[in-house]
């Protein structure tokens, strides 16, 4: 069941197994050892330190689900994994939606090939089901913004002139963005895109949602969120997401967090009141210290005229999804696929 409940009732931290609390903090340690003093990224030292263990694509089902690997531009690393069910009914010809998901990592870290995200389209694509695209796009700082929002609309463009790298049940005519924290705020971002473009083939697919998880989202003000969860949200500090957001945006250009496309229901937030925005799926948790942000997008989509709806979990943390072992995990796939299958149902 969803729920919302904003009220001051949660406990003095989030009450998690120790198998989570040891994985979080492997994350952690592990990403701030590689963060060097002049803002790059040691990504020899991640690898070295086995940090996103790295998966193959495999088309030979595995609980269901093939997976291969489609490059889209060699030359800035863009690709895609396709994630297929096999386990349809016999001589199910029905067709699929397609997700086209964005991977989470605060515009720094993960890919499409690292095993929780693996798993995760696997599941989607099982679960759903559907036809899941899991999209790799240039990370910070080695390439600053706009790069990741180029890669991302492009893959939707590659789509259109490549139908046939797709299987043939999938509908592209029944389209979902969806993506956890920075892939949550490109999901976004890529929806507004498309709406906005002059290109027909672009505006030929029917985005019937966005999902967006926990979607990364800041400003330069200290939300209340923010100062009360530093030091209990696990993942997330406010040194931590200062240091992505400056990865992010680009030196010497003047950009700061009130830009558009991190505090995009601010001060300089972009008018889509007029815009044919998809209905969106905003997922917030009590114990992330994003979550006023991620509020405010809600309501800002709702004060535009925007089909929105909120899904919250007040006892959880950033990413939970990424835990099998928490409860919420299992109830947010069922919640993303019903969200599905409402839309579906409409046409």
């Amino acid at each position: 069941m969803a729920y919302s409940d904003k009220k001051s009732r949660l406990p003095s931290s989030p009450a998690l197994p120790w198998r989570t609390r040891i994985q979080l903090s492997l994350l952690s340690t592990f990403t701030n050892a590689s963060r060097r003093s002049d803002g790059t990224v040691n990504r020899r030292l991640l690898r070295f330190l086995g940090f996103g263990l790295r998966t193959t694509a495999n088309p030979n089902p595995t609980k269901g689900v093939s997976t291969s690997d489609v490059t889209i531009d060699s030359s800035r690393n863009l690709w895609f994994r396709l994630f297929v069910p096999t386990q349809l009914a016999e001589h199910d010809d029905s067709q699929l939606p397609v997700v086209i998901f964005f991977h989470g990592g605060g515009f720094v870290f993960l890919s499409p090939d690292v095993k929780p995200y693996d798993v995760i389209c696997r599941r989607f694509a099982r679960e759903f089901p559907a036809v899941v695209i899991s999209v790799n796009y240039r990370l910070a700082p080695e390439h600053r913004y706009p790069a990741q929002y180029e890669d991302c609309f492009d893959v939707l463009k590659f789509l259109h002139n490549e139908k046939s790298v797709l299987p043939e049940n999938a509908n592209l005519s029944q389209c979902f963005l969806a993506g956890d924290s920075a892939g949550g705020n490109l999901s976004h971002h890529v929806a507004k895109r498309a709406c906005e473009s002059k290109f027909k083939t672009i505006k030929r697919y029917s985005f019937e949602g966005v999902m967006a998880i926990q979607p990364f989202f800041g400003g330069e003000e200290r939300t209340k969120a923010e100062i009360e969860l530093e030091g209990i949200d696990p993942l997330l500090s406010a040194s931590r997401t200062e240091w992505a957001w400056k990865s992010f945006m680009p030196e010497g250009e003047g950009m700061d967090r009130d830009h558009e496309v991190i505090n995009v229901s601010g001060k300089n937030a972009a008018d889509i009141s007029q815009l044919d925005f998809p209905s969106t799926l905003v997922v917030v948790a009590g114990f992330d210290s994003l979550q006023d942000w991620q509020r405010r997008y809600y309501e800002w989509l709702k004060h535009n005229g925007k089909e929105a709806y909120l899904l919250e979990y007040p006892n959880t943390i950033h990413a939970f999804y990424l835990y099998p072992e928490l409860p919420e995990t299992d109830h947010l796939f069922s919640q993303l696929k019903d969200f599905i299958h409402k839309h579906c149902e409409k046409k």
